[in-house]
């Protein structure tokens, strides 16, 4: 008997009853007080940490593992043990623990191809999963099949392996996403569309004979699907439609961390230098807890450049350098974060200093002296030195990168050499049509073709880019407007017939209101509106019809000496110099200029005043050093008249106005 008053027996069935009902606590609690008996129980234990596991307590699990080590055994808990490591991310002690097991169950090779996946070991998972559908008949056949999907596009797109066709059936909208992952990685980005929608309906429908699922719940689910069919318009150039279901994915909410943070980032990856408030709010979105062991470590290293260079894009100079030089340490052969650091360089003016550190970086990492020459050739071509530049640029074969067709163009360009530049574009084309045809690169490089073409007034050129790009989206009614355009100097009958294909003015309008928009804050023209008139609105109520308002005639202004009886002077247009009638000043008989005297002299006549013209009143002295006599009439400083025009004098003081700043 139990100290409780019960029985062992009677608590391993209540541990039975409650396992079968998925009651773990319950039956957690029936198997502690098993071990308060019987403290060394192996069945009791394994109960134990499986009620635990089901409970999601994987700490606690692997805490009572590790203390009965002795007791369980090595081989006996192998599959918990791993499993609780497996499920607190220590997937490298994990994987220890499955390779030193001395028998390899059915459900250990499970748990160690998702041990490999996680690793991303995807050559040795592929060939596990492989194996274990070849020897495996139950239920769970159509979840392995799935997994080995996902090992395929992963192949695909982090290996960039060409995986071989192990012929699947998309039966599940699981098998078709993973299906059309696989094709973006290959490139083929229509195919991987299609995939995409088929999922989508595939998932509508499975998930609609639950009558549990809320049309909410369902969205959820197919928020990763949307979110795939939004990075293949990203690619396409259709930014403006990946980023309106980017966002919708984002208003969802899921759960998924890892899913947030690869959507976040390719938003701040479309904004670029632009809405960085609204990056700066999607950042936040890649720092949830537990990113780093939900994505891959690509995935993680590309999000990390992206805070880098939104931090450029904010002037936080110091915090971009920061970013970079940790990814530098992080990833020492990997050019990304030496550009970075030369970016924010050339945006402080010091280029020199830029061409020193891609010296310095090509010189320690020879294999991605490639993509750094060729930044190096473009500060070379900034500062003018353009030999410099051709020679730095064709030190290595061109491989037709879409920096090295960026270069030369931009140099050509600038060279205004038009006819090198478009074949430099041709030639990039044609090599990407025989290396990866309908790739992004190869779509971009059309595109950039086709509006380079349309810039110089190439248009009978351009035919042929915009032929390819408009065939590739039909819905693009911008590169079918550029078409219909290009044909009308060739074919206007053609032209007629594309244009056709052009949508409706009613589907094209867009709801616009031309008055708000005029008047919002930052419109430079206003349309002023006529003001309103009330005798006009009163005689069109009345039925009198629109009155026109009559302007009246101002009449001119006349001098205010002005005679009606006297003949206007003829001459009166004419500057009085140029008049028959202009004598010219007469000399010697100026007024007496009034006021110019220094302050505190009276408008009287000076002579009245002059002292010395009175009988009682002594001579005046003569100045010291001079010659002339008393009675020679000199009159003071004061009382002298204004020098004539011609004569030097000293100007009048001007007043200081009142509240201004001066010197005393």
């Amino acid at each position: 008997m139990a100290s409780g008053g019960f029985s062992v027996a009677a608590l391993w069935t209540e541990v039975n009853r409650f396992g079968q009902n998925g009651d773990y606590t319950r039956a957690l609690k029936s198997v502690n007080k098993i071990l308060q008996e019987c403290k060394d129980d192996v069945t009791a234990l394994q109960c134990k940490v499986v009620c635990l596991i089901q409970s999601g307590s994987f700490k606690e699990a692997l805490n009572v593992i590790n203390t009965h080590t002795k007791v369980l055994g090595s081989d006996v808990i192998t599959f918990e043990k791993a499993y609780c490591e497996y499920r607190l991310n220590r997937v490298e002690s994990a994987l220890k623990t499955i390779e030193n097991a001395s028998e390899q169950t059915d459900k250990l090779k499970e748990l160690y191809g998702q041990v490999l996946y996680r690793l991303e070991r995807y050559g040795e998972c592929q060939a596990v999963y492989r194996d274990l559908i070849r020897n495996s008949q139950d239920e769970y056949e159509e979840e392995r099949k799935t997994n080995l999907a996902a090992v395929m596009a992963a192949l695909s797109t982090w290996d960039k392996a060409s995986p071989e066709d192990l012929g699947l059936t998309e039966t599940t909208y699981e098998l078709c996403y993973n299906a059309a992952c696989t094709l973006i990685g290959q490139g083929q980005l229509g195919e991987a569309m299609k995939k995409l929608r088929k999922a989508e309906e595939l998932c509508r429908l499975s998930l609609s004979e639950d009558s549990d699922m809320t049309e909410e719940d369902i969205d959820l689910e197919l928020a990763v699907i949307h979110s795939q069919m939004a990075y293949i318009m990203q690619l396409e150039g259709r930014t403006e439609e990946a980023l309106q279901l980017y966002n919708q994915v984002i208003k969802l909410k899921p759960t998924d961390v890892g899913l947030l943070a690869v959507t976040a980032n390719n938003i701040i990856t479309i904004n670029k230098d632009q809405n960085v408030f609204d990056s700066k709010k999607k950042v936040k979105l890649t720092n949830a807890e537990g990113v780093e062991h939900k994505l891959t470590k690509k995935q993680l290293q590309s999000i990390e450049f992206n805070k880098a260079l939104l931090a450029m894009y904010t002037n936080q100079a110091d915090q971009c350098r920061k970013l970079s030089s940790s990814l530098q340490t992080q990833n020492p052969g990997h050019p990304r974060p030496v550009l970075i650091q030369v970016a924010q360089l050339c945006k402080e003016k010091q280029h020199s200093k830029a061409i020193e550190l891609l010296q310095y970086f090509s010189e320690q990492h020879p294999e991605s002296a490639s993509e750094i020459k060729l930044t190096m050739a473009q500060l070379y071509l900034i500062q003018g030195t353009f030999w410099v530049f051709l020679s730095v640029l064709f030190l290595h074969s061109l491989s037709f990168t879409l920096y090295e067709v960026s270069a030369l163009v931009t140099m050509y360009s600038h060279e205004e050499d038009i006819d090198s530049a478009i074949d430099v574009l041709t030639q990039a084309i044609q090599h990407n049509q025989v290396e990866e045809p309908g790739s992004s690169a190869h779509l971009s490089l059309v595109r950039e073709a086709a509006d380079f073409k349309l810039k110089y007034g190439r248009k009978k050129d351009a035919i042929s880019d915009l032929e390819q790009l408009w065939t590739q989206n039909p819905k693009d009614i911008h590169t079918l407007a550029q078409l219909i355009s290009a044909y009308s100097l060739v074919d206007q009958e053609k032209a007629k017939a594309l244009s056709k294909h052009l949508p409706s003015p009613d589907k094209m309008s867009f709801n616009i209101d031309v008055d708000e928009l005029e008047n919002s804050h930052g419109a430079t023209y206003v349309r002023k509106k006529a003001a309103k008139v009330v005798g006009d609105n009163a005689a069109k109520e009345h039925g009198q019809g629109e009155v026109k308002k009559k302007k009246k005639k101002k009449k001119g202004k006349l001098p205010k000496n002005y005679d009606p009886k006297a003949t206007p002077d003829p001459e009166r247009w004419l500057p009085m110099r140029e008049r028959s009638y202009y004598r010219g000043r007469k000399k010697g008989k100026k007024k007496e200029q009034v006021g110019k005297g220094t302050q505190g002299t009276t408008s009287g006549s000076s002579a009245d005043l002059d002292a010395s013209k009175t009988a009682s009143s002594p001579p005046t002295s003569p100045r010291p050093g001079s010659t002339t006599t008393a009675s020679s009439g000199v009159v003071p400083p004061r009382q002298q008249k204004p020098a004539a025009p011609g004569a030097t004098r000293k100007k009048p003081q001007q007043k200081k106005k009142k509240g201004g700043k001066g010197s005393w």
